[in-house]
């Protein structure tokens, strides 16, 4: 069983706006955030011009399409995300630890972690899912709230985008280490395993 995206092999989609995929145990890159980590305004803006732009370009894209949509979305959505607005809950750590306690409680028993960060207002997950990533997601982010204990504070979906190739995990591995480096040190949580400690 590959733990990279196979060209031949099926994959389960899920959801309906923007399905997600998941083959079999293939490692996924996945971005989740707090409701209110984007302002309303560029967060409709953008979704309006990617669903125009999937509508002409509908997976499965090759490197070079999946490269330009992250050229002209991730690269957006991923500086507004690191601009910290909103309550930012997860600068406190108490917020924090309850996400990581959730995270790693499926540990070795429905998901791989690799690596992961938690930034004031949103995840970065590289992981090997063993169980379907929509429960999977349902499930931490459910869990964490009600540890939290304000209410809801996902938005709702998430990002998802499966690992090609060694390149494309040893690139995920290396952004989330990077991610953090501009914030103060207690605003954030950085885990990895020993296999991406070894990255360079």
């Amino acid at each position: 069983m590959s733990e990279y995206l196979h060209p031949d092999k099926d994959i389960r989609k899920h959801g309906v706006k923007l399905p997600h995929w998941q083959q079999e145990e293939a490692m996924q890159f996945v971005t989740f955030r707090l409701a209110d980590s984007i302002p309303q305004t560029k967060a409709r803006k953008w979704k309006e011009e990617r669903a125009t732009w999937l509508s002409l370009h509908p997976k499965p894209w090759t490197p070079a399409k999946e490269k330009e949509y992250h050229q002209r979305f991730t690269k957006d959505f991923e500086n507004w995300l690191d601009e910290g607005a909103g309550a930012c809950l997860f600068n406190h750590p108490a917020n924090r630890l309850h996400l990581e306690e959730t995270l790693m409680h499926d540990e070795g028993k429905s998901a791989h972690h690799h690596s992961w960060v938690i930034m004031p207002n949103h995840v970065h997950l590289l992981f090997t899912p063993v169980a379907p990533i929509d429960q999977l997601m349902k499930s931490w982010k459910g869990i964490s709230s009600r540890k939290i204990g304000i209410g809801s504070i996902w938005q709702s979906g998430y990002r998802d985008t499966m690992i090609r190739d060694v390149d494309h995990f040893l690139n995920a591995v290396r952004y989330i280490r990077r991610n953090p480096l501009k914030l103060r040190e207690g605003t954030f949580t950085l885990w990895q395993s020993e296999r991406a400690l070894r990255v360079q």
